[in-house]
């Protein structure tokens, strides 16, 4: 059984609709939540693959939460032995300082649900190739900073409020600045919290949070068959074999 390891960092961000997909084929998965145990150090070379979900927190706010930087060795050490990963929001931000990339604050916060457009290389990616680039695709977002992609990382989308919002490095880790996964009862998770709905009603009004939920109405039968095909895509990395190095003579 392939063992996936999930770097959580709050309860209301789970894998979302990525989560029954992963089950589905097979795998068992271990969440280690950092709101929980900020002391945890876990160990990526027992486990197949690598997802970093989001959280509320900044990159930059390491000294506030020193698992940050836990997390970004465990990401060094799966990208390094080419294990499959996937970042998501924070954890495509935390991927990209931990390999060399830089995360900012962006000019503006995307709450609700943005037009995202692929970049030429986007067409050849493994994951990237079953967005429709003749069509408007609409992905939903909850972000408020921004990374430039680490140095030898292909650029894959953006929107026309965050320049970068996906990457790859190599040939098997992705940092995804959107939220691909979230399917309705996330969403309406997320816009119910105080939280939530405080972040909103500074950037905007309360009004907004009526929008994003008629958006999600319309968006969301569109993007979760994208999400089925994605995230399809990423599983299947694990059914191919990494080649190991041979010593020299």
């Amino acid at each position: 059984m392939r063992k996936l390891l999930v770097l959580q960092h709050v309860a209301s961000e789970p894998l979302g609709h990525l989560d029954p997909l992963l089950r589905q084929s097979g795998f068992r998965i271990r969440y280690v939540n950092f709101g929980r145990d900020p002391r945890a150090e876990p160990d990526i070379r027992r486990y197949d693959g690598l997802v970093v979900l989001g959280g509320p927190m900044n990159v930059d706010q390491q000294d506030r939460h020193p698992h940050l930087r836990t997390e970004m060795g465990v990401i060094r050490e799966a990208v390094l032995s080419e294990r499959p990963v996937l970042g998501i929001c924070l954890g495509a931000q935390l991927l990209a300082e931990a390999m060399g990339g830089k995360v900012h604050p962006n000019a503006v916060p995307e709450i609700g649900w943005y037009r995202l457009h692929t970049r030429p290389e986007a067409h050849a990616d493994p994951l990237f190739r079953h967005f429709d680039h003749g069509v408007p695709q609409y992905i939903f977002q909850w972000h408020a900073y921004t990374f430039a992609p680490p140095p030898g990382a292909v650029p894959l989308a953006w929107t026309r409020s965050c320049r970068n919002q996906a990457y790859r490095i190599g040939e098997r880790a992705w940092g995804l600045q959107f939220h691909l996964e979230a399917d309705r009862p996330l969403i309406s998770r997320w816009l119910d919290t105080p939280a939530g709905r405080n972040e909103i009603e500074t950037h905007w009004n309360a009004r907004r949070i009526a929008r994003i939920q008629a958006a999600t109405r319309r968006h969301l039968p569109q993007a979760r068959p994208l999400a089925d095909r994605v995230f399809g895509e990423f599983i299947r990395l694990f059914s191919v074999r990494r080649l190991a190095a041979l010593p020299s003579r």
